[in-house]
Protein backbone atom coordinates (compact mmCIF):
# COMPACT_ATOMS: atom_id res chain seq x y z
CA UNK A 1 0.00 0.00 0.00
CA UNK A 2 1.47 3.39 -0.92
CA UNK A 3 1.71 6.69 1.30
CA UNK A 4 -1.34 8.04 -0.55
CA UNK A 5 -3.50 5.65 0.05
CA UNK A 6 -3.24 5.14 3.74
CA UNK A 7 -3.32 9.48 3.65
CA UNK A 8 -6.27 9.23 1.65
CA UNK A 9 -8.17 6.15 3.74
CA UNK A 10 -7.08 7.91 7.07
CA UNK A 11 -8.07 11.65 5.63
CA UNK A 12 -11.83 10.04 4.47
CA UNK A 13 -11.91 7.99 7.49
CA UNK A 14 -11.47 11.85 9.67
CA UNK A 15 -14.15 13.06 6.97
CA UNK A 16 -16.39 10.08 7.76
CA UNK A 17 -16.12 10.89 11.74
CA UNK A 18 -16.83 14.94 11.32
CA UNK A 19 -19.69 14.11 9.19
CA UNK A 20 -21.06 11.11 11.34
CA UNK A 21 -20.69 13.65 14.90
CA UNK A 22 -22.42 16.45 12.82
CA UNK A 23 -25.11 14.23 11.71
CA UNK A 24 -25.73 12.79 15.38
CA UNK A 25 -25.17 16.55 17.03
CA UNK A 26 -27.64 17.99 14.12
CA UNK A 27 -30.47 15.15 15.35
CA UNK A 28 -29.85 16.07 18.51
CA UNK A 29 -30.70 19.43 18.70
CA UNK A 30 -33.56 18.94 16.23
CA UNK A 31 -34.99 17.14 18.74
CA UNK A 32 -33.76 18.46 21.98
CA UNK A 33 -36.86 19.94 22.82
CA UNK A 34 -36.92 24.08 23.19
CA UNK A 35 -38.46 26.25 26.22
CA UNK A 36 -39.79 29.43 27.16
CA UNK A 37 -38.58 31.22 30.49
CA UNK A 38 -41.39 31.96 32.90
CA UNK A 39 -41.07 35.75 33.70
CA UNK A 40 -44.23 36.56 35.34
CA UNK A 41 -47.76 34.90 36.13
CA UNK A 42 -50.56 36.74 37.02
CA UNK A 43 -54.27 34.81 38.39
CA UNK A 44 -57.62 35.59 36.49
CA UNK A 45 -60.01 35.35 39.14
CA UNK A 46 -63.88 35.08 38.13
CA UNK A 47 -66.41 36.00 40.99
CA UNK A 48 -69.48 34.45 41.36
CA UNK A 49 -72.76 35.32 43.25
CA UNK A 50 -75.12 33.30 44.53
CA UNK A 51 -78.33 34.23 46.17
CA UNK A 52 -80.08 32.65 49.45
CA UNK A 53 -82.74 33.45 51.82
CA UNK A 54 -82.28 34.07 55.26
CA UNK A 55 -85.15 34.33 57.73
CA UNK A 56 -85.84 35.09 61.15
CA UNK A 57 -88.21 35.84 63.74
CA UNK A 58 -88.80 38.72 64.57
CA UNK A 59 -91.20 40.72 67.87
CA UNK A 60 -92.85 43.36 66.66
CA UNK A 61 -95.59 45.58 68.75
CA UNK A 62 -98.84 46.63 68.05
CA UNK A 63 -101.86 48.31 69.50
CA UNK A 64 -103.95 45.55 70.99
CA UNK A 65 -107.27 45.03 69.37
CA UNK A 66 -109.79 47.84 70.66
CA UNK A 67 -112.81 46.25 72.25
CA UNK A 68 -114.89 49.48 73.27
CA UNK A 69 -114.02 51.92 70.37
CA UNK A 70 -116.37 54.74 71.89
CA UNK A 71 -115.16 54.07 75.48
CA UNK A 72 -118.94 53.83 76.91
CA UNK A 73 -117.62 51.61 79.78
CA UNK A 74 -115.38 54.72 80.78
CA UNK A 75 -117.42 57.24 80.24
CA UNK A 76 -120.15 55.62 82.40
CA UNK A 77 -117.97 54.41 85.23
CA UNK A 78 -116.72 58.18 84.94
CA UNK A 79 -120.40 59.64 84.64
CA UNK A 80 -121.41 57.64 87.47
CA UNK A 81 -118.32 58.39 90.17
CA UNK A 82 -118.26 61.98 89.20
CA UNK A 83 -122.37 61.86 90.03
CA UNK A 84 -121.79 60.19 93.53
CA UNK A 85 -118.99 62.95 94.00
CA UNK A 86 -121.13 65.82 93.15
CA UNK A 87 -124.24 64.35 94.97
CA UNK A 88 -122.13 65.29 98.62
CA UNK A 89 -121.88 68.97 97.43
CA UNK A 90 -123.82 70.98 99.09
CA UNK A 91 -128.07 71.00 98.64
CA UNK A 92 -131.05 71.51 97.14
CA UNK A 93 -131.15 72.36 93.65
CA UNK A 94 -127.30 72.86 94.25
CA UNK A 95 -126.74 69.52 94.92
CA UNK A 96 -128.40 68.52 91.56
CA UNK A 97 -126.10 70.75 89.45
CA UNK A 98 -123.20 69.49 91.45
CA UNK A 99 -124.47 65.95 90.69
CA UNK A 100 -125.53 66.55 86.96
CA UNK A 101 -121.95 68.56 86.80
CA UNK A 102 -119.69 65.55 88.38
CA UNK A 103 -121.51 63.26 86.44
CA UNK A 104 -120.88 65.22 83.01
CA UNK A 105 -117.04 66.09 84.35
CA UNK A 106 -116.46 62.76 85.65
CA UNK A 107 -118.08 60.75 82.26
CA UNK A 108 -115.26 63.05 80.09
CA UNK A 109 -112.53 61.91 82.46
CA UNK A 110 -113.68 58.46 82.14
CA UNK A 111 -113.75 58.50 78.70
CA UNK A 112 -110.16 60.00 78.43
CA UNK A 113 -109.22 58.07 80.69
CA UNK A 114 -109.95 54.80 79.07
CA UNK A 115 -108.85 56.34 75.69
CA UNK A 116 -105.48 56.58 76.81
CA UNK A 117 -105.47 52.52 78.44
CA UNK A 118 -106.84 51.86 75.04
CA UNK A 119 -103.76 53.59 73.32
CA UNK A 120 -101.02 52.45 75.48
CA UNK A 121 -102.44 48.64 75.54
CA UNK A 122 -99.89 46.87 72.84
CA UNK A 123 -99.39 43.33 72.16
CA UNK A 124 -96.33 41.31 71.00
CA UNK A 125 -96.64 39.33 68.12
CA UNK A 126 -93.66 37.32 65.86
CA UNK A 127 -93.45 37.89 62.53
CA UNK A 128 -91.35 35.74 59.94
CA UNK A 129 -89.03 38.14 58.34
CA UNK A 130 -86.95 37.36 55.62
CA UNK A 131 -84.45 38.79 53.21
CA UNK A 132 -82.30 37.79 50.25
CA UNK A 133 -78.19 37.46 51.11
CA UNK A 134 -75.25 36.69 48.40
CA UNK A 135 -72.59 34.40 48.86
CA UNK A 136 -69.82 35.40 47.03
CA UNK A 137 -67.16 32.71 45.34
CA UNK A 138 -63.73 33.49 43.95
CA UNK A 139 -62.47 30.96 41.44
CA UNK A 140 -59.22 31.12 39.64
CA UNK A 141 -60.37 30.65 35.78
CA UNK A 142 -56.68 30.61 33.98
CA UNK A 143 -53.63 32.49 34.33
CA UNK A 144 -51.56 35.27 32.08
CA UNK A 145 -47.97 34.18 31.90
CA UNK A 146 -45.08 36.24 30.74
CA UNK A 147 -42.37 34.46 28.59
CA UNK A 148 -39.28 35.29 27.39
CA UNK A 149 -37.83 33.28 24.02
CA UNK A 150 -35.00 33.39 21.72
CA UNK A 151 -34.66 37.29 23.56
CA UNK A 152 -38.75 38.20 22.92
CA UNK A 153 -41.31 38.73 25.40
CA UNK A 154 -44.77 37.36 24.94
CA UNK A 155 -47.81 36.32 27.11
CA UNK A 156 -49.97 33.63 26.65
CA UNK A 157 -53.02 32.23 28.80
CA UNK A 158 -53.31 28.77 30.29
CA UNK A 159 -55.64 26.85 31.94
CA UNK A 160 -52.67 25.67 34.43
CA UNK A 161 -50.22 27.28 36.59
CA UNK A 162 -46.92 26.64 34.94
CA UNK A 163 -43.26 25.85 36.49
CA UNK A 164 -40.07 27.74 35.83
CA UNK A 165 -40.55 26.92 31.87
CA UNK A 166 -43.09 26.32 29.43
CA UNK A 167 -42.44 24.28 26.23
CA UNK A 168 -42.46 25.27 22.80
CA UNK A 169 -43.35 23.24 19.64
CA UNK A 170 -42.12 24.42 15.95
CA UNK A 171 -41.97 27.94 17.37
CA UNK A 172 -45.12 28.28 19.51
CA UNK A 173 -45.30 28.31 23.31
CA UNK A 174 -47.67 25.52 24.53
CA UNK A 175 -50.56 26.91 26.80
CA UNK A 176 -52.19 22.84 27.31
CA UNK A 177 -51.59 21.13 30.12
CA UNK A 178 -48.98 18.96 30.18
CA UNK A 179 -49.55 15.01 30.13
CA UNK A 180 -47.75 13.61 32.87
CA UNK A 181 -46.00 10.41 31.86
CA UNK A 182 -46.67 7.53 34.15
Amino acid sequence: MGKSMIKGTVIGGIAMVVLVVSILTGCEALNKPKFAEVVGVVEITETTETPREVCEDVQVRQQAPVKDPNRITGTVIGGVAGGVLGSQIGKGTGKTVATVAGAAGGAYVGNQVQDSMQKSDVVTKTKRSCKTVYDRLQKVVGYDVKYRFEGKEGVVRTSFKPGPTLPVKNGQVVVTLPVPTP
